[in-house]
């Protein structure tokens, strides 16, 4: 394999498979096989879960939701699908813990570097909920604060699309993919990638991102072991 650590970024969204609202349990079951395969080869995962698919604090804002109350709502929602693909793991056998940014003790362990760290070692799959825990940050931020605090390879942001695009391929046929590209080219062209803050925490700390469509089975697997899917930043 490629990479000895990585850490999955996977949208609220993504979870809510075929569905307009809330968590698929069959889309949440495949994305478990598909890191439970990963995990069986050795590879250390640690995973950022968004949660669009409940409550969007920035949409909430702009309806007139004070933005921390929001965000703070928005958080509470990313534990939610986070409990969700625990049990998907623990159905499938797979050891895994869950640790929240905002402290939840009755379902989760806080978030303690150190103790996620061990687990990590230990072959277990680590969950990381409620994102930075502040509000005024995506969980695209989390996912890269907790990638650097963990150490790892890299960080996977799966999709539902299989790249980055010159343009929104859903929106303009002409779009084109790209293989890979660079730090500054994302802020130069402004592609929706991740956050800026995200984006930055990244290229300041050389921490490569892939963008992959995580909904084409076996996809997950293959950039493990390095195969060229989906668009590399560097």
């Amino acid at each position: 394999m490629k990479y000895k650590r990585i850490l999955l970024k996977l949208s609220g969204e993504s979870l809510m498979g075929a569905r307009q609202y809330g968590i698929d349990n069959t889309q949440v079951l495949q994305y478990a096989q598909d890191i439970k395969a990963v995990a069986a080869q050795g590879v250390e995962i640690a995973i950022v879960v968004g949660g669009g698919n409940i409550f969007r604090g920035l949409s909430a804002e702009k309806s007139g939701m004070e933005r921390a109350q929001a965000d703070y709502m928005g958080m509470l929602a990313t534990v939610i699908n986070c409990m969700a693909l625990q049990n998907a793991l623990e159905t499938l056998g797979v050891e895994t813990r869950l640790q929240s940014a905002i402290k939840m003790e009755q379902i989760c362990e806080p978030y303690i570097r150190r103790r996620a760290m061990t687990h990590l070692e230990n072959g277990k799959i680590v969950i990381f909920g409620a994102g930075t825990g502040n509000p005024y940050f995506t969980t695209d931020t989390a996912a890269s604060l907790r990638a650097i605090e963990m150490k790892a390879d890299v960080v996977l942001k799966g999709t539902r699309v299989d790249g980055i695009y010159t343009a929104d391929p859903e929106k303009d046929p002409t779009a084109t993919r790209y293989d890979e590209i660079s730090f500054q080219e994302v802020f130069d062209k402004k592609l929706n990638v991740m956050d800026m803050t995200a984006i930055t925490l990244c290229q300041e700390n050389k921490l490569p991102i892939i963008v992959f469509d995580m909904n084409k089975e076996g996809n997950f697997d293959k950039i493990a072991k390095g195969e060229p899917i989906g668009t590399l930043v560097k």
